[in-house]
């Protein structure tokens, strides 16, 4: 009787593991999802003013840091999907070359079950990911 009540609460430990860690990678894949639209929505990002007053030979489309940034913005306060995580920042958002936007998200995952296995992260998983999309 007693090995079974011992593994009986053995079980539920590692159930309330699994459940946390499945719950925070689902959280990390929404963010990931989150940074590639944004990157792609910032890749789009047209100086028109830099379009309308090229050259013959300069590129057809340049971004710009500003530009990237604040499309990056737009976007993540128009998505629904924004809403549903916690301590959402965006932590970089810019291009190096003036051909692709880069994006750094972060966030906060909170385990979906707490027990004594749990407990230490309690106070959330912080998650950040790193994306970009290229400018056609």
């Amino acid at each position: 009787m007693l090995l079974s009540i011992a593994f009986g609460v053995l079980a539920l430990l590692l159930v309330t593991a699994v459940v946390s860690a499945t719950g925070v990678h689902l959280e990390r894949k929404r963010l990931l999802a989150l940074a590639d639209l944004a990157a792609l929505d910032a890749a789009d990002a047209l100086d028109e003013d830099a379009y309308y007053t090229r050259g013959e030979g300069d590129a057809v489309l340049v971004l710009t840091s500003s530009r990237v940034r604040a499309a990056v913005e737009a976007h993540l306060e128009a998505s629904p999907a924004a809403d549903r995580l916690d301590g959402l920042t965006v932590l970089n958002a810019g291009t190096p070359d003036g051909r692709t936007a880069e994006v750094t998200l972060g966030a906060v995952s909170r385990p979906a079950l707490l027990s004594w296995v749990t407990a230490g992260w309690s106070d959330g998983i912080a998650l950040t990911v790193t994306t970009s999309a290229r400018a056609g």
